[in-house]
Parts: C-alpha cells; structure tokens; sequence
C-alpha cells in the first residue's frame, strides 16, 4: 500500500510537463496570432503570414489560424497579380516581374505567377524581334521585317507595336496601284484651248504633255468635236471634263495606260472593275448599315452576316471608298448613362386605443330543470335568483397607443444605353390562380397560376443629346398587398393597392433631380360606447371605448444621370463630302485654285509674261524675257513638249481649228500646208 501513492505521484509529475508547454504553446499561438492581424492591417503582410506560421506551428489543430493564414495570403496575392499584370500592359517589365516573384515567395504553387514569369520573358523576347525587324525594313529588307513581325504576332496577336510595326512595312512595301502610278502624270500643270476640235487630237497633245498612253474601245467615236478651254489646270481635270462632256468612261489598265470607253451600261458591264469589300462592324448593327448603302450606294451586292456582324460588298472602287466612309460615320459606340437612383420609402402609423369596453349583450338561462333533462313551463314557477344563471357579463378598459416609423432605402444604380428601357423591381411576385371549368356535361375544372408584382417597380427609357442633356421618361409604381378574399370555390384572390406616377424630364450631366409627393394619408376612429352616456363629453371615455387609427406613407425619388459615353460630333470633312453625280461615283478632280502656269515656248521665240501686275511685274511664276521660267511651288518638274506647229493661235480661227494647246508664245505661227511636229525640249534650267 505504501507504493501506490509513491506512484501516483511519480505519475503526476510526468503529466505536468506536457501541460505546462501545452499550455506556454497555445499562449504563445495565440500572441503570434495577434501579431500577425495586426502586422496584416499595417499592410505587412509577408511578416503577418509568417507569424501566423508561427501560431500554426505552436498549434496545429487550431483551424482558425489556418484560415487567417489562407485568407491574408490570398488577398495578398490578388492584389499583388492585379498590380503586376497593370505594370505588364503599360511596358513596366520591371515592376512587374517584381511583383510576379513576390506573389511567388508567398505561395511557390501560384500558378498565375509562374505565367506571369513566362509573360515577362516573352514580352522582352518579342521586344527584341520587333526591334529586330524595324531595323530590318530600315535596310529595306521588308520581307525579312515581315517575317518577324508574322512570327511575333503569330505567338501574342494583341502585341501593339507589332501591329502598327507590319502595318507600316506593309504600306511601305506594297506595290502601287496602276491609279496610284497615274497620280504624278495626273497632277503635271496643263493649259489647253480647243473648238470643235476632233476628240483623238485633243487626247493626242495631252498624251504628249503628260506622257501618258490613250487607248479607245472600238465603238468611241474619235472624230466627235470636242471643245475645251482650260488655264492653269491639271492634266487629270482635262481627262476628267473630256470625258464627262463627252458620255465617256476609263478604265485604268496599267501604270501609264487608260481605256477610253462609252459610258453606257453595257461598256460598263463589260469593263468597270469591281472590288469585294468586308466591313467587320463593332458597334453598328450589320443590317442597319446595309440599308444604308443600299439607300445611299444603290448597292445590290450586299451580304449580311448576323452573328459575325459584319458586311461583304461588291461594287465599284469609287463606290466601297464611299461606303467606308459612311461605315465609319455609323460604326460608332452608342452613348450611355448612368441612372443613380434613391428611392425613399417613410411610413408611420398611430393607434390610439382608449377607454371601457363593457358588455353589449346579456344572457339569462336557468341553472335547472324538472327531471333534470327537458326544462318545461312548470319549472318556471320555481326560477329565483338562484337558480337562474348569467353569461357574456365582461367589461375590459382599454388604454393602449401605438407609434411606427419605418423607412424603407432602395439606392440601385443603372447603366443603360441610348433609347433602351431599365427596369428595378423591389418586392414581391404574388401568386393569382384562375381557375377555368370546360362547358358542357362532365366538363372538368383546371387551374393555372399567374403572377403579380407587387413592390416597388420603376421603368426609365433615356435620351441623350449632344448638348451632354439626357431626357428621361420615368414611370413608378408602388403597391402592396391590402386584403385576402376568399371565393366560394376556395379560390384566393388579393386585393392590391397600387400608387403610379409617370413624367418626362430633362436634366443636364450631374444635375440632380427630386420626385416627391406620392402620399397615402389615412386618419379612422371606431368607438364602442354606451348610449347616451357615452356620448358626454368626458365622462364618456368611462362608458365607451375609442381606436384612432393614423396611417401616413410618402415615396420620395432622387434621380441623377452621370454620362458614360456620348455621341462624338464627326469633323466637317467626315460629315459632308462629294459622292459624284447621280449616275456615277467618280471623284472630281482637286478644285483648288492653282498659280499660272509657265511653261516654255517654241525654240527661238521669246517668252511672254503670263499675266502682268499692275505695277508692270511679271505674275507669280511668269519668266522675263529671255530666261527660263521660274519654278512653281508645288509643281512637278516634267519634261515639256513643244506647241504643235502649224496651228493657228490668233482668232478668229476656223471651225474645227484648236486655238492654243499650250501656253501661246508672243506671235502667232502662219498656218502650214501640214502640220509638223517638233520633238520634245527639255525645260531651261
């Protein structure tokens, strides 16, 4: 017997040690805990995950450090992503390759870390290729340019600079257009004057002073007399009028060489190029602006794609650079606002309950009767007052008051686009059933259930304007449920009261506006009194009870639009533009006033001031006497055909003569037997 205590107390002192540091241990889980919210909240956050290590480790099967811990370093890492990902996509490598590691040191598994790392060695790595290929098209090496600048947006298409990089390699490595390789010959200087002269001789001295080739259709009649008098012109406004006097076409066959054909619809059917289009739409709906250039264009070759939302056009070159311009007016974001909305709902109720409620009703009924079971008109004559009992004897005083105030909040904030409806519902569906029973014998009866919204129900529809106004059509309603009723059948119905207001109004961007006034005021008083005692005035509250009932709800609206995109007006040059003639969308030529044109005369004659100021000098860009003529701003420099031989300048000349094809020379030349040509001069210098 003397053991047994020795041992338990050998067996207690070996308990005690695991306690004690059970117990140091979960005191000191708990400090680093704390440690570590607060280290969080300073935003320390690496050294606040590392004391809830701590806490964990000091006490593993505790879960609310464990959540603490996920939870902090999740947040962080968010956080961390978000800001890393900005750097990445505004070219800050650095800080976010910082932040990618960081977000790494706190969890080593994070996947969208590891990516991050990868898209920071790929962007720099891409960087390099695209810098790479401009040097490449900087040695005019387009092709090998495009081939990286392929390979770079082959791995990342939303790369920017490679984008505009191909774009710029492109146009310039692209071959010119035969319209483009005509431009240089169209914009030489020309002055020619002819009457009633044959169509192919005028087309003649303007291929000789522009150096370009002329070829008809077999059905031009090229002895049809033209006339044409121009100054100071250009050899692409003498094409232009040539043909538009003349019921003529052409048609572009190389850099240097037009087909001249008649503009009928047959040449034209047989000849006019025509180009495929398509137009990916962002904003615009595809078949609103295909109903725009069928209106506009008179396009037929119209496609339209719905679920790609684009447009596939087939039509003249004049006429899909038409439609690109009228696609880029209507491909446009709609506008949008934002409807911040506070609706205020304030009731308040009073009962007054005061004063007696007696008895409005006696009972008398006899205690006993005669056999004890069937009462007779013999057990009358022994009724006293104690054997006849009393019932619904009870008076209840009443002194109660009641007082509600309630305010209902609804703040919802609505982004809707131009002319489109939003709608808020705040409340309740009530379910209606209807019950319909089929005609005739045996007919069976069925049931279907219908839905009323009951609650608070607004509608808005705004329109924005270019002066940043926003009209807003408004309707609300607010109803609630006043009653239950019940139908023979067993039907429930309800009774809804209802309370709507619909307006229009205009507010400018910001400007707030308040609706009030929805009031439902109800004032009832019953009273259950004694007669005419219960009519004094004081003393009747003892003989007499009374219930005010005041019920008072006002709806207050507060509404305020905030753009988020309006309409931008297009510039002067977008909005109105040519379109060509009814028939034909060919582009007239540059109608901008040019200087006078000087150009040299025939070999051994002097050359004659063009036009002489009033002060006796020579006009902008005329030669003195016996100098070469001066340089016109803007001019190309071209080699000059000398004026056609033989051809009478002075008037009057006759029927069918040309007058001048080029600038006149001070005397006018005899007419010839035959008209010789000399060869081409090149300009003084």
């Amino acid at each position: 017997m003397s053991r047994t205590p020795h041992r338990m107390l050998k067996l207690a002192r070996s308990l005690a040690v695991p306690l004690v540091a059970l117990t140091l241990s979960g005191c000191a889980a708990q400090l680093a805990y704390r440690e570590g919210n607060s280290l969080v909240e300073q935003d320390k956050v690496e050294a606040g995950l590392l004391k809830f290590q701590e806490a964990i480790a000091n006490d593993p099967a505790n879960a609310q450090y464990r959540a603490a811990y996920l939870r902090a370093r999740d947040r962080a890492t968010v956080r961390y992503l978000a800001q890393a990902e900005r750097d990445l996509a505004e070219g800050g490598r650095d800080a976010a390759l910082q932040g990618y590691l960081r977000v790494l040191a706190l969890d080593p598994l994070n996947e969208r870390g590891r990516a991050g790392l990868r898209l920071v060695e790929s962007a720099e790595r891409l960087d390099k290729m695209v810098a790479a290929a401009q040097e490449l098209a900087a040695k005019k090496d387009y092709d090998g340019a495009k081939a990286k600048l392929g390979a770079v947006l082959a791995e990342r298409p939303g790369h920017e600079q490679a984008r505009l990089a191909l774009r710029d390699v492109t146009d310039k490595s692209a071959q010119p257009s035969a319209e483009s390789g005509l431009s240089k010959a169209f914009k030489q200087p020309i002055t020619i004057e002819f009457r009633d002269a044959p169509l192919k001789q005028v087309f003649e001295v303007i291929a000789r002073r522009s150096g370009l080739n002329f070829v008809f259709d077999k059905d031009v009649k090229t002895d049809t007399k033209a006339s044409i008098y121009l100054k100071n012109s250009t050899v692409e406004s003498a094409v232009y009028y040539l043909l538009m006097t003349n019921q003529l076409e052409q048609q572009v066959l190389d850099g240097n060489t037009i087909l001249i054909y008649p503009n009928v619809a047959a040449k034209l059917k047989e000849y006019q190029e025509m180009v495929v289009k398509t137009f990916f739409l962002a904003n615009a709906e595809a078949k609103a602006v295909a109903n725009t250039l069928k209106t506009i264009l008179k396009s037929r070759d119209v496609v339209v794609d719905e679920k790609l939302n684009l447009l596939i056009v087939r039509d003249n070159p004049e006429a899909i650079r038409l439609a690109e311009r009228l696609v880029n007016l209507q491909d446009v974001a709609e506008p949008e606002v934002m409807l911040d909305v506070e609706i205020l709902e304030v009731k308040r109720t009073r009962l007054m309950e005061l004063g007696v409620a007696w008895p409005s009703q006696l009972t008398l009924s006899p205690l006993i009767s005669s056999g004890g079971n069937v009462l007779t008109i013999n057990d009358l004559n022994h009724l006293n007052q104690r054997t006849i009992g009393l019932s619904s004897l009870s008076a209840t005083i009443n002194a109660n008051k009641t007082d509600g105030d309630t305010n209902l909040l609804a703040n919802p904030r609505i982004r809707v686009r131009n002319k489109e409806k939003a709608k808020v519902l705040i409340g309740d569906k009530v379910p209606v059933i209807t019950t319909t029973i089929s005609p005739g014998t045996g007919g069976f009866a069925s049931e279907s259930v219908s839905y009323v919204d009951v609650g608070l129900t607004l509608n808005a529809e705004p329109t924005i304007y270019l002066n940043n106004e926003v009209a807003i059509r408004i309707s609300l309603e607010v109803s609630n449920l006043v009653s239950q009723i019940e139908t023979k059948s067993g039907t429930k119905a309800y009774q809804i009261g209802t309370r709507q207001a619909s307006t229009m109004l205009q507010l400018k961007d910001g400007e707030n506006q308040v609706l009030a006034g929805l009031i439902n005021n109800e004032d009832r008083s019953t009273g259950s009194k004694v007669p005419l005692v219960g009519d004094l005035p004081i003393l009747g509250r003892l003989f007499g009870s009374t219930v005010d009932d005041k019920q008072k709800t006002e709806i207050v609206l507060s509404i305020t639009p905030h753009l988020v995109r309006n309409v931008q007006r297009p510039e002067a040059a977008n909005a109105e533009f040519s379109a060509g003639t009814e028939g034909n969308f060919r582009r007239r030529p540059d109608p901008a006033v040019r200087a006078p044109v000087a150009l040299p005369a025939a070999p051994g004659a002097p050359v004659r001031p063009l036009s002489p100021n009033a002060d006796g000098g020579q006009a902008p860009g005329a030669a003195a006497p016996g100098t070469a003529p001066a340089a016109i701003p803007g001019a190309v420099p071209v080699s000059v055909p000398a004026p056609v031989t033989g051809v009478p300048v002075a008037p009057p000349a006759p029927e069918g003569v040309p007058l001048s094809t080029m600038q006149p020379g001070p005397a006018s030349t005899p007419a010839q037997p035959e008209a010789q040509e000399q060869p081409p001069q090149p300009p003084a210098k």
